[in-house]
C-alpha cells in the first residue's frame, strides 16, 4: 500500500492550467498517481497507509527560490525554516558571483571576508571543500550524514574564479589566466553546477571586461548551463546594462537568466516598460532569456558594496588600509556622494535611504536598524566591522515591481539574506508575499499563474525532468496553503516571522512542514546539473 494519500485537494499544477479537486497519491518519495474529482465521481478512491484532508487547501509543486544566499546558512541551521515554513522546496545558490566553491586556501579566506555581511565569517563552518563537487558533497552529507533542510542547486561563481586565476586586479586576463577560468568553469559544470553567476557590481568579477565574460559563458553553454548575473548596473545605466548582458549572451549561445531584474532608483522611476520591451524583442528573436525578482520595494547587500571599484581593488584587507587613510577616504567619499560610484550604480549615494541590517561586532548592534546619516557613520562602521555590515537600500518602485512581475518569463527569487539582526523581510516572506499580497489582495497575478511563476518555469530553466509540477511520475515536492490565509508573516520591524497559511510542506515525500510545525527531516540534496 502507498504512503499516503492528500484527500480532497485543490490542484494547481504549476503549469497554469484551472484548478482541479483531486487525490493525489504519494509513494517513495513521488507522486504515483492523481485521482481527479474523486469524491464525486464516486469510483474508488485511493487507499494508503495514512491519509491526509485537504480540504479548503491548494496543493501546489514546491516553490523553487531562484536567488537564494544560503550557501553557509544550509550547513549552519538543520531547522532551515525560513525558507522551508515559505514552502521553498530548492534554492539556488552561488549568486551574484561570489560564493565559495571553487577556492584554494587564499581565496576561500578573501570570499569569506568579502561577503561577511551576506553570510557571516563562517567560523562555525568546516570548510573542508575546495572544489564545486566537494561542496554539492557536503550539501548532500548535511548533518551527520542526514542531509540538509531544503534541496539546492549551484551556479560557478565568476568573481570567485576570476580571482582564483588573476586575484583583485583590474586589468584584463592574460590568455593563460583565461584559459584557466575556462578550466575552472568547465571543471565546476562537470561536477554538478547548473550554470555561473556574476555580480558585475561587485569586485573582483566586476573588473571582467564583455570579452572575457563572453569566453566563459560559451563554456557554460557547451555544458546546457545559463548565465545569471546580477550586471553593471540598476540604476544610472539600467537599460544599457540590461542590454549588454543580452548582447553578450546571444554572442555565446547561452541561455540567461537575470537576477533580481529590478529597476531602481529615481532616475528608472516609470521605466519598467522600457525594460520588457527590450526583453520582449530579443525574445522574438530567438533569445533564451528570463529574470527573478523579489516582491519588495527596497533592495539588501553589503554596505562595502557601495564603494567604486578602484577602492576595492586588492581584496579586503586593502578595502580596509584606504579606509584608514584620511586622504584615501576622502577621495571615496566623493566618488560615493558627488559622482556617483559605479558599487552604487553609478548614482550619487543618498545616506537616508541606507539602514543598517546587520553587523559582526556586538559593539555596533546599536546601529541595527538606523538609517545612516553621513559618510563619517558610514567609514566608521565599515573599518570598526571590517567590512561586515549588511544593509537595506531604500530605492525601489512599487509600479515597476508590478509590471515585471507580470512577464511571461518572471520567476520568483528572494535574495534573501539571512545574516543580521534585522534583515530584509523577503528571506523570510517572499513566496507567501507573492500569493497573499500580490495574488489574493492586488490580483496583479491569477492563482494558477502566480504558481506556475514560482514552479515549472524557474524548473524549466534549470532544467530539472521530474520537478515544478503537479504530475504522476514527479518527485514529490509539494506545498499546501490556505489561499485565504496565505501570507507572510515577515515586517521590516520583525523580518524574521514565519508566514501564517501554509501548513504542509513536503520535499522527496517527506514532511519538512506538518501542521504549520518544522519535522526533524532534512530530505534535501544537493540538485546537479543536466547534460
Amino acid at each position: 500500500m502507498e504512503e499516503l494519500v492528500i484527500r480532497d485537494a485543490d490542484v494547481v499544477d504549476g503549469s497554469g492550467a484551472p484548478a482541479y479537486r483531486a487525490d493525489v497519491v504519494i509513494d517513495g518519495g513521488r507522486i504515483v498517481s492523481i485521482v481527479q474529482e474523486a469524491a464525486a465521481a464516486g469510483c474508488q478512491r485511493p487507499k494508503a497507509r495514512r491519509e491526509l484532508d485537504a480540504e479548503g487547501l491548494v496543493l501546489s509543486p514546491g516553490f523553487i527560490d531562484m536567488h537564494a544566499h544560503s550557501d553557509l546558512a544550509l550547513l549552519r541551521d538543520p531547522d532551515h525554516s525560513a525558507k522551508a515554513a515559505q514552502g521553498v522546496t530548492l534554492e539556488v545558490i552561488g549568486q551574484d558571483g561570489l560564493s565559495y566553491a571553487p577556492v584554494d586556501d587564499r581565496t576561500l579566506a578573501e570570499v569569506r571576508r568579502a561577503i561577511a555581511g551576506w553570510n557571516g565569517y563562517g567560523d562555525d563552518i568546516d570548510f573542508d571543500w575546495r572544489s564545486v563537487g566537494e561542496y554539492l558533497d557536503r550539501l548532500d552529507h548535511g548533518f551527520d550524514g542526514r542531509g540538509i533542510a531544503v534541496n539546492a542547486a549551484y551556479l560557478i561563481p565568476q568573481g570567485t574564479v576570476r580571482m582564483l586565476a588573476v586575484g583583485w586586479e583590474d586589468r584584463e586576463a592574460t590568455p593563460q589566466e583565461l584559459d584557466r577560468m575556462r578550466q575552472l568553469v568547465a571543471e565546476g559544470m562537470e561536477q554538478g553546477a547548473v550554470g555561473m553567476s556574476s555580480g558585475l557590481t561587485y569586485t573582483p568579477g566586476m573588473y571582467a571586461k564583455d570579452a572575457e565574460l563572453t569566453e566563459l559563458c560559451r563554456v557554460v553553454a557547451s555544458y546546457g548551463g545559463y548565465y545569471c548575473p546580477h550586471h553593471r548596473s540598476y540604476g544610472a545605466g539600467a537599460l544599457e546594462a540590461y542590454e549588454e548582458m543580452v548582447e553578450l549572451t546571444r554572442e555565446a549561445g547561452c541561455s540567461l537568466h537575470l537576477a533580481h531584474a529590478t529597476m531602481n532608483f529615481g532616475v528608472n522611476e516609470g521605466r519598467a516598460p522600457e525594460l520588457l520591451t527590450l526583453l520582449d524583442e530579443a525574445l522574438a528573436t530567438g533569445a533564451d532569456i528570463s529574470l527573478d525578482t523579489y516582491p519588495y520595494t527596497p533592495g539588501c547587500t553589503t554596505l562595502v558594496a557601495m564603494l567604486p571599484s578602484w577602492a576595492s581593488e586588492g581584496g579586503p584587507e586593502e578595502i580596509l588600509k584606504r579606509l584608514a587613510d584620511d586622504d584615501t577616504a576622502e577621495r571615496i567619499r566623493h566618488h560615493v556622494e558627488v559622482i556617483g560610484s559605479d558599487g552604487c550604480h553609478g548614482v550619487p549615494m543618498e545616506w537616508d535611504t541606507i539602514e543598517i541590517a546587520g553587523v559582526e561586532n556586538p559593539a555596533l548592534a546599536g546601529y541595527v536598524g538606523r538609517r545612516l546619516d553621513s559618510w563619517t557613520t558610514a567609514r566608521h562602521l565599515l573599518l570598526t566591522d571590517r567590512l561586515a555590515p549588511s544593509i537595506l537600500q531604500h530605492v525601489g518602485h512599487e509600479e515597476n515591481v508590478r509590471q515585471i512581475m507580470r512577464h511571461r518569463v518572471h520567476t520568483g527569487g528572494s535574495d534573501g539574506i539571512l545574516q543580521g539582526a534585522k534583515p530584509h523581510p523577503r528571506a523570510y516572506g517572499t513566496f507567501p508575499e507573492y500569493l497573499g499580497r500580490y495574488t489574493r489582495e492586488l490580483g496583479v497575478l491569477s492563482l494558477e499563474e502566480c504558481v506556475a511563476h514560482l514552479t515549472s518555469r524557474p524548473a524549466a530553466r534549470l532544467r530539472l525532468p521530474d520537478r515544478g509540477l503537479i504530475k504522476e511520475g514527479y518527485k514529490a515536492d509539494v506545498v499546501l496553503f490556505d489561499p485565504q490565509t496565505v501570507a507572510a508573516g515577515s515586517t521590516f520591524e520583525n523580518p524574521r516571522t514565519l508566514p501564517q497559511g501554509i501548513p504542509h510542506v513536503l520535499i522527496n515525500g517527506r514532511f519538512v512542514i506538518e501542521d504549520g510545525h518544522r519535522t526533524p527531516e532534512l530530505p534535501g540534496r544537493s540538485i546537479r546539473g543536466t547534460r
